[in-house]
């Protein structure tokens, strides 16, 4: 019986880890959209342990939320041509999803549909409708609308030396927004437009000449974007659905050499589903220095030493490690503006562990020991410590300022002056003679 309980508890114990180290998505398939076109991506992320949903647009089961609760962990819209979803698909309840740490991956189309509106809320401008991306370089016997788009090496999302991948879609402009993440830029010749002739060639060169408004065109524009939002959930614009294809993923650069579109998406994916670039910070510690604890206030010009410990996620294990490759971490103490602004350096032989030693202010009040660092693709990490600083007391001040030398020199020079001359007024003897008054008679 002891036997067969510690079987239970041991399966038990397995299948509580198996669903804990993996993560469930839900993939909106448009019924144009053939399932085994896209085997390579999808079969990559079932792999990956990712648990696989699939349901149609108009399909009101299985629901993304109940009574407001995500019922996923990540979310793929593969419906770039649908004009109406079911209820629980909107541009307001998407959003929603993201503040509740639930990752999208939406791809886009020439069409005007919803989620082209949504874009809009993340500061993507899409081109008008029936507009795609068009590219006449370099030369290839497909249609001017598949273009073979080089990766850029630039983006940490991206492993090094992807090559070219196929694109078919819409491009998009980028708004002011720092949360935009450019992942896939459009090629400098290429061009959006309603056709795929030469015709208005000649308006295309005059607008770039004289810089006018809605010229749509050059690497400018985005084909594949991210967002983070500030609760860290993510969320991926793609121009076309094409390029997660398996005929994409396959299909024979004009160069000869095979495409980089299953590469290419998979990173897109990982970093979606937080399993790339994702940073937290374990923790943090304040103490003077030659102390261990830390006080409840401080003194002005006390000896501070700060720490903190940051790691990052690695999915191959499901587990998290320290992480010292940060070098622009900065501590901030602040009081309404930062009063001192210090690099925060990881500590040699000590992973993941960033430590400081300042001096505080000659200013007491209530102040903030401030984090706040935010790179492109990579997980924010924001932190603050409220502490107080006071002056010292009154037992506290030293007995002499070194600085006060000359003052105290003066007053001890002035005193030991007048008790001198007062002992010489005193003590001296009256010289000269009286003067004789008149006799009164």
């Amino acid at each position: 019986m002891r036997l067969l309980s510690s079987a239970l508890v041991t399966l038990l114990t397995l299948t509580t880890f198996s669903f804990a180290s993996s993560s469930s998505v839900l993939v909106v398939l448009d019924p144009s959209l053939d399932r085994e076109n896209y085997s390579i991506f999808f079969g990559g992320l079932e792999k990956r342990g990712y648990n696989l949903t699939f349901r149609a647009p108009k399909d009101t089961s299985p629901a993304i939320t109940d009574y407001g609760v995500p019922n996923y962990d990540h979310v793929i819209l593969f419906a770039p041509d649908t004009k109406s979803y079911a209820q629980d698909i909107t541009p307001q309840s998407l959003v929603g999803l993201l503040s509740e740490n639930t990752n999208l991956l939406i791809a886009l189309s020439p069409k005007q549909t919803p989620l082209t509106s949504l874009a809009a809320e993340f500061s993507l401008i899409l081109p008008p409708p029936e507009t795609p991306l068009i590219s006449h370089h370099p030369a290839r016997s497909e249609p001017q609308t598949t273009i073979p788009v080089t990766v850029s090496s630039s983006s940490p999302i991206l492993t090094s030396g992807i090559p070219p991948v196929w694109f078919t879609g819409a491009p998009h402009a980028l708004g002011s927004t720092p949360m935009l993440v450019p992942i896939l830029r459009a090629p400098a010749e290429s061009f959006a437009a309603d056709s795929t002739s030469d015709a208005d060639s000649d308006a295309l060169v005059t607008a770039s000449e004289k810089g006018g408004e809605g010229l749509w065109a050059g690497s400018q524009m985005g084909l594949v974007t991210g967002f983070q939002t500030n609760v860290n959930s993510r969320v991926v614009f793609a121009g076309g659905v094409k390029m997660f294809s398996d005929e994409y993923a396959t299909k024979e650069l004009p160069s000869g050499g095979p495409p980089g579109n299953a590469l290419f998406v998979t990173d897109v994916a990982a970093w979606v589903f937080q399993a790339k670039l994702k940073l937290r910070i374990d923790g943090v510690d304040h103490h003077r220095v030659g102390e261990s604890e830390a006080p409840k206030m401080y003194t002005t010009n006390d000896e501070i030493v700060y720490t903190a410990h940051i790691s990052a996620y690695d999915s191959e294990t499901s587990t998290w490690k320290p992480y010292s490759g940060i070098d622009d971490l900065q501590l901030e103490f602040t009081m309404l503006d930062p009063h001192i602004r210090t690099s925060l350096l990881p500590v040699s032989g000590s992973p993941g562990t960033y430590q400081v030693q300042f001096r505080a202010p000659d200013r007491h009040g209530v102040f903030k020991f401030v984090l706040n660092w935010k790179r492109k693709g990579y997980s924010y990490l924001e932190s603050s410590t409220t502490v107080p600083v006071v002056p010292p007391r009154h037992d506290q001040y030293p007995r002499f300022l070194s600085a006060a030398w000359p003052y105290y020199a003066g007053a001890i020079s002035t005193s030991a002056g007048f008790f001198l001359f007062a002992a010489l007024w005193l003590a001296g003897d009256v010289k000269g003679e009286r003067k004789k008054g008149s006799k009164v008679e």
